[in-house]
């Protein structure tokens, strides 16, 4: 009984994983095309049965975990090992393999959603537990993902020749343009307040994931 309890539960990781083949390419085509969308999604998305929930699509927290896998293996590609896992000092001692790198860069870039949907929380003036987080955090990695994506893109041109570190200083630019104006209309249409308002609700998570992710970074150099 055991074991047919381990084949049944084989056949569906299988099918789980190679469904990734489809939804991924789809969730990241919406996530670029509609993020707004994407996100109100995943915020309704959350109110279905937990097995009906994200039936077309990749989760939220999934698939960011999958973009940075996958940028990561293009950076292998291009340019090679990142330091971090060659440097023995300070944290990075304890990354010392490829699976380590990719869920330390997960964590890194989950400070985005944490502070963004704290500060919505905060402004919505509700108590701030895990339930009332949890929907802004997940429809806040819809748009991580990309924003991921763009700034590790921008990492491994910079480590190119100078040719392409003018591209990946261009990236850097539309990446945090394009993440810092889905978070201001983000805020406008949930707060239902001007843009004005919205922007410092934006600005203020921001700088703060910005500066939480720059000290963290420290401590693994």
């Amino acid at each position: 009984m055991d074991f047919l309890k381990l084949i049944q539960s084989l056949d569906e990781l299988l099918y789980e994983i190679m469904s990734w083949l489809i939804f991924y390419p789809v969730t990241l085509w919406r996530a670029l095309t509609r993020p707004l969308k994407m996100m109100d999604y995943s915020e309704a998305e959350l109110g279905d049965p937990a097995e009906r929930q994200y039936s077309d699509t990749l989760s939220p927290p999934l698939f960011l975990l999958l973009t940075v896998a996958i940028t990561h293996a293009i950076e292998l590609s291009l340019v090679g090992q990142d330091e971090l896992v060659t440097s023995k000092t300070g944290l990075s001692a304890f990354i010392s393999d490829d699976s380590s790198l990719i869920l330390v860069r997960v964590a890194f870039f989950s400070i985005f959603p944490l502070i963004m949907a704290a500060r919505m929380v905060r402004a919505q003036h509700v108590k701030l537990d895990r339930g009332p987080l949890k929907p802004p955090f997940y429809s806040q990695c819809y748009v991580t993902a990309p924003f991921a994506m763009m700034l590790s893109g921008s990492s491994i041109l910079l480590r190119m020749d100078v040719a392409w570190g003018v591209a990946g200083l261009l990236l850097f630019v539309f990446a945090l343009l394009w993440f810092g104006t889905l978070q201001i209309l983000w805020f406008a249409h949930h707060l239902r307040c001007g843009y004005w308002r919205a922007a410092g609700h934006a600005s203020r998570a921001m700088v703060e994931a910005l500066l939480l992710f720059a000290v963290v970074s420290q401590v693994f150099r």
